[in-house]
């Protein structure tokens, strides 16, 4: 189903390639071009690249109708699918496939060099690409069997937050502290001077009890008692000295 989900797009399109017949590899030195009649190629058309997934191909197709002549599946390069020749980098080696699972060895070669950079180039860049997926689709998997940490508060649990001199924890808002009631507020000292603290105002409660003033003495010689004239009542308590007092707080509230 994957398969079929994947779309094809073309990585490459040469106009002029040419195809040879080669003759079979005799030892493991590798192909030469010039053991090719490479002035008289067996056929020549467009070359087309093409991915699908991660198999790239390499279509060997008509200039004016566009029918494939011949098709080259690659699933890795460098690899057996597409060589290079030990004497040219206009030329390669390719194995070309049928449907029903035949294969042959051909070359082919560019007449412009340029072309044979972009045709080495598209199949590098390709698998790259391949190559990258593949890392990329590995880390997932091992990420998916990793044991997931579970980062979630548990019940009950809770975490401070320290930002200054202010703490508080999730969950509840900090209050800020107020300055309590008879507090003083020390202005800055001046430059080179002396701090003076004023005295504390006085939060004692005046008493009942008056101070009388002072009574002056006589310069006569008199009693202290003929300043204030005596009321005469009856003392039905207390002492005659205490009833003077109290007609002297009368006088006074007067």
């Amino acid at each position: 189903m994957a398969a079929e989900l994947e779309y094809e797009s073309v990585l490459c399109v040469k106009p002029d390639v040419s195809v040879y017949r080669i003759p079979p590899r005799a030892s493991n030195r590798g192909y030469r071009a010039s053991d090719w009649k490479l002035d008289q190629p067996d056929w020549t058309g467009r070359l087309r690249i093409t991915s699908k997934g991660k198999i790239a191909y390499i279509k060997l197709e008509d200039k004016v109708s566009g029918e494939l002549f011949a098709q080259a599946p690659v699933e890795q390069y460098p690899g057996i699918a597409v060589e290079t020749v030990a004497d040219s980098s206009r030329y390669f080696v390719i194995r070309i496939q049928d449907g029903t699972g035949r294969s042959a060895f051909i070359g082919i070669g560019f007449t412009d060099r340029g072309d044979a950079f972009d045709f080495n180039v598209s199949l590098q860049d390709h698998f790259k690409w391949v190559k990258q997926e593949s890392e990329i689709s590995k880390e997932s998997q091992e990420m998916d069997t990793r044991p997931k940490l579970d980062l979630g508060f548990k019940e009950g649990q809770t975490i401070k937050l320290s930002i200054g001199n202010i703490t508080t924890k999730k969950g509840g808002a900090s209050k800020p502290r107020t300055a309590r009631g008879g507090g003083l507020s020390l202005l800055p000292p001046p430059p080179g001077g002396k701090v003076t603290i004023p005295p504390p105002s006085s939060s004692v409660a005046i008493s009942n009890h008056v101070t009388p003033p002072p009574i002056p003495k006589s310069n006569h010689g008199g009693s202290d008692a003929a300043l204030f004239p005596t009321r005469h009542h009856s003392h039905p308590t207390g002492s005659s000295s205490e009833w003077h007092w109290q007609d002297i707080k009368d006088r006074l509230e007067e």
